[in-house]
């Protein structure tokens, strides 16, 4: 396919949106995808203005390196087959507008609203979900949806009531990554109440994250997992309005749950998810979300500070094994200024047109000679066993049963099928330029109001651990060079000189980074135990 130059793009959006020259779609073209199209061309023409001669020089330059990666850009998703479920089939509906029309009097005699933000476009359907139809778990469960009406936008979640002390334990928002998996996978994969087995039999999980604290699985953005939505989040910021008009709806609707400390937990692409929507909460001074921490693990955050880390951590300098061979390894030595530069370039402008070439040219030089291998880029310690379930089979199992058309009533999913991961969506976020932004820039910020937690399995490739722990200690803030300093302390089972080791630890002041041995990018999978150990500890603030 031939790549799509700067110039080709520049003159598709302005045809697109010429008021002479309208769009002229297909007979063949899906009429509910058309507004979408137009819409995408909208921001593209956005994005064009800040167009220079240099940057398209380098569009058209990695373009002509890496073609078919290049044609390969996205713009748009279509739209998931779904049938909407009438209103008297769900146990609560919290309307945004009613939220937003509470008004109160604040201690100076004025009248102010009772929470912050825009929700007048937002609803929140809640189903009670009977335990005994699933099986998942024997707690108080529900599922729905969060509407953007305006947008036509439909997040899809589910919540699990902690197994221990719901009235007093946390409540904790987890996120998958991608961008654009299911954090379902989550839910069955790692550190949910239970697994699905071969057989797509349901195994209990003791090492749940729920066991001490309620968890609320959210699939984002919309068209992800059983989400659905007629148009398109493509990036980061955009995805952040809607998670905070889930929980602020979902809190409104379940204020039990309110009152407890809340926190947010993902790892991968919630890298950025996170630090974005944590902003997005604190920025509103009347809200009823009690957000304490944060934790991310394995994410891609830094990536001008991470991806030199790559190198290292396939050549075997990272604690395991090399994967790959001298010459790969000089090739990526070789191609590193280039990425850097292209990254650098990405994060002066925070343009597109910056950010795409930067994450084309730098993920086919660092991550492109692992992927060649055939190695589990989600761990260096073993081969691919399934690339059509991102190497794990166990994700095939869950997709099936999660589309069984049982399981999707005792839900009320309203999309005709789920799909652990949506790869349009992630090349809408590539090709939006949000892949490269730089996002940790708002870490310190966080960091001066509530505590934050880094984690990384040592033995992922693709947000490894060396990258993780460089970032943090890269990070400009003012307790910078302290925690820089700040020696790595053995972590252990139970807290205990003699509990057994399972990773190492440093601290300072509201940061933190955490090492898990033997784990890669999906700890809870892969040391359930340690896992449920660190997580325990962090809600108990031991680190804060």
């Amino acid at each position: 396919m031939k790549a799509i130059s700067a110039a080709l793009l520049a003159g598709v959006a302005s045809a697109a949106i010429a008021p002479q020259q309208p769009l002229q779609f297909p007979k063949s073209f899906p009429a509910e995808a058309k507004d979408v199209l137009g819409n995408q061309l909208h921001h593209l023409k956005d994005a064009l203005k800040g167009l220079t001669a240099e940057t398209a020089a380098i569009w058209d330059e990695v373009a002509a390196m890496y073609p078919e990666d290049m044609s390969a850009a996205s713009f748009f998703s279509l739209p998931k087959k779904h049938t909407r479920r009438p209103d008297h089939e769900w146990d609560h509906i919290v309307r945004g507008a009613d939220v937003q029309s509470v008004w109160v009097e604040n201690a100076n005699g004025e009248k102010e609203r009772d929470i912050d933000g825009k929700l007048n476009t937002y609803d929140l359907r809640v189903k009670s979900v009977d335990p005994g139809s699933l099986g998942v778990d024997t707690v108080k469960q529900y599922s729905g949806y969060l509407d953007d009406n305006e947008n036509d936008k439909h997040l899809f979640y589910w919540f699990f009531e902690s197994r221990n002390d719901p009235k007093n334990d946390p409540v904790v928002l987890w996120l998958n990554g991608g961008p654009g998996c299911s954090s379902l996978t989550g839910l069955f994969l790692e550190l949910g109440p239970a697994r699905i087995n071969e057989k797509l039999q349901l195994v209990d999980n003791p090492y749940s994250w729920t066991n001490n604290a309620s968890v609320i699985f959210l699939d984002q953005p919309v068209n992800v997992g059983y989400s659905y939505s007629s148009s398109s989040v493509s990036n980061t910021v955009a995805a952040g309005k809607d998670v905070y008009a889930l929980l602020t709806l979902f809190f409104k609707q379940f204020p039990e749950y309110a009152e407890q400390d809340f926190h947010i937990a993902g790892e991968s692409y919630a890298g950025h998810y996170i630090p974005v929507f944590a902003s997005e909460i604190l920025a509103h001074k009347k809200s009823n979300i009690n957000l304490k921490s944060l934790l991310i693990g394995n994410g891609l955050t830094d990536g001008l500070t991470q991806y030199p880390q790559y190198r290292p951590m396939a050549c075997g300098d990272g604690g395991w094994p090399a994967v790959l061979d001298e010459q790969s390894c000089q090739a990526m030595d070789n191609a590193l200024p280039r990425c850097l530069n292209l990254i650098e370039s990405c994060y002066n402008s925070e343009s597109v047109w910056s950010c795409v070439p930067a994450s084309i040219y730098c993920n086919n030089a660092l991550l492109a000679p692992y992927q060649r291998t055939g190695q589990n880029v989600y761990d260096v310690r073993g081969k691919c066993k399934d690339s059509s379930n991102l190497c794990y089979p166990e994700l095939g199992w869950i997709s099936k049963w999660l589309n069984d058309k049982t399981v999707m009533k005792a839900l009320g999913v309203e999309v005709d099928g789920y799909d652990s991961c949506n790869f349009d969506i992630n090349r809408n976020f590539l090709f939006q330029g949000d892949w490269m932004q730089p996002f940790h820039r708002l870490v310190p910020g966080l960091i001066e109001k509530l505590p934050v937690l880094i984690y990384a399995g040592d033995a992922d490739f693709i947000c490894n651990w060396l990258g993780n722990k460089a970032w943090t200690e890269a990070l400009e803030y003012p307790d910078h060079k302290k925690f820089a300093a700040a020696e790595m302390e053995d972590l252990r089972l139970d807290g205990t000189k003699n509990g057994r080791k399972i990773g190492e630890v440093k601290s300072h002041g509201n940061f933190t980074f955490m090492r898990i041995h033997a784990g890669g990018h999906m700890v809870p999978l892969d040391q359930p135990e340690a896992s449920l150990e660190f997580y325990n500890r962090w809600l108990a603030k031991e680190w804060f």
